[in-house]
């Protein structure tokens, strides 16, 4: 295992594949992974008091303020200690990046760079079976029956937010919500960005330069 402490950033928008590549970077480095949107999911599942308030902006269709996210993430990194780790979902603006380098010494941004077109179509591709979670994608995953869940056979679904125009809108606010983070962390020389279609043409890249980072 990789003994050099090494703390990074991951950013890339939603269906991007950035929950892959960050599974991939756990097992292969045995880094920690921090994700905002976990952390506040287990605290609403939880029903502790974080969970209740998080919970109301979201079923208000609102954005969990910052203070609330900063104080949450700020926690959890401190419970880590020295080890290395892998940021998601945070910081989600310059505000809560000033916030974290003062605190943290963040040795390097992961930007997965993924066209928006093959996002949509991704997405697009996905059906749910609602009752128990199964997910297909066709064209990848398909079902057995089309339309059909494999094993109850019952009817798929696709999620209202997997829609192609809601997709779009969600990619665009996400455009606007992190290009100023990305800025932030260009500024001081932070960002690698990995481009390209699909996860297994990406890894093997973000593998390589994690490898010379760590060893380094």
């Amino acid at each position: 295992m990789y003994t050099k402490i090494f703390r990074a950033v991951i950013i890339g928008a939603p269906g991007s594949g950035k929950g892959t590549i960050s599974e991939r970077i756990v097992k292969t480095f045995g880094f920690l992974h921090i994700s905002s949107g976990d952390i506040l999911r287990q605290n609403i599942i939880n029903n502790t008091d974080l969970g209740r308030k998080a919970q109301d902006f979201i079923n208000s269709g609102q954005l969990v303020p910052d203070e609330i996210v900063t104080k949450t993430m700020l926690a959890r990194i401190r419970e880590v200690g020295n080890k290395s780790y892998i940021l998601d979902g945070f910081p989600r603006n310059s505000a809560q990046a000033d916030i974290l380098s003062a605190r943290e010494q963040i040795d390097a941004v992961i930007n997965l760079n993924i066209p928006h077109d093959v996002i949509i179509s991704r997405v697009k591709n996905r059906w749910i079976h609602a009752p128990s979670g199964r997910v297909y994608n066709i064209g990848f995953d398909d079902p057995k029956v089309p339309g059909k869940d494999d094993v109850t056979g019952e009817r798929l679904t696709q999620r209202e937010d997997d829609k192609p125009e809601v997709v779009a809108k969600r990619l665009q606010l996400y455009d606007e919500l992190m290009s100023p983070v990305l800025a932030w962390y260009a500024e001081r020389g932070l960002v690698t960005s990995f481009k390209g279609r699909e996860t297994k043409e990406i890894w093997p890249r973000v593998e390589r330069f994690l490898k010379d980072k760590v060893q380094g």
